[in-house]
């Protein structure tokens, strides 16, 4: 008698699922997947918050003002005193000290504008020409500013303040030295070079000039 071969078994979890047999009903159709939500438009009349600007691009109105102390705003720096220096001389070579310190102070840099010399005693000899052509010219020298001018200490108050000011105390009454040396002082921008008897200058400048 031949053998009726059994059909082979095959599990599900090879056959795969199961197919639901049609019960007569119509598959759903399948919802589209949402995309992104648009953004929601921005209300009338309420617009949205402004970025603040940045600190390095802000105009000077937007500082803060500056704040002052209880006793109001600070005063102002006062204005430095110039350096003081002393070159020991005889009242015969103090023309001669203050010539070569105007030399020092042109190879060094400073333009000849920048520079006032004062005499105590005989004038210097470009003052001497120059005054021969009359005073009218020789101040407009001065107020031109282009060259080193020269002057008696006794017009001092009639020079204008210079950067630096040389003073050579070559003779003349105690007197104008008392008064010549705190007026070139005062003229000195940021430099007084004083040529003569240190003694003498210590009793007018004061102790340690």
């Amino acid at each position: 008698m031949p053998l009726i071969p059994e059909e082979p078994q095959i599990h599900e979890s090879a056959q795969g699922p199961r197919a639901t047999p049609a019960s007569g009903r119509t598959a759903p159709t399948p919802r589209p997947v949402p995309g992104p939500r648009p953004a929601a438009p921005s209300r009338p009349g309420r617009p949205g918050p402004l970025r603040p600007t940045p600190p390095a691009q802000r105009t000077p109105r937007d500082a803060a003002p500056a704040k002052t102390g209880p006793s109001g705003p600070a005063a102002p720096a006062a204005a430095a005193s110039p350096q003081i220096q002393l070159i020991p001389a005889t009242a015969e070579g103090a023309l001669d000290a203050a010539e070569e310190a105007v030399d020092l102070l042109l190879d060094s840099g400073r333009a000849p504008g920048d520079v006032l010399v004062l005499t105590t005693g005989a004038q210097h000899p470009w003052a001497e020409h120059e005054l021969s052509f009359g005073e009218a010219s020789y101040w407009a020298q001065h107020d031109a500013g282009d060259d080193v001018f020269y002057a008696d200490a006794a017009v001092a108050s009639r020079a204008a303040t210079r950067p630096v000011v040389v003073v050579a105390v070559n003779g003349g009454p105690a007197s104008v030295a008392a008064t010549a040396l705190p007026l070139a002082h005062s003229r000195a921008g940021a430099l007084l070079i004083v040529c003569g008897d240190p003694q003498q200058i210590n009793s007018v400048l004061g102790a340690g000039v």
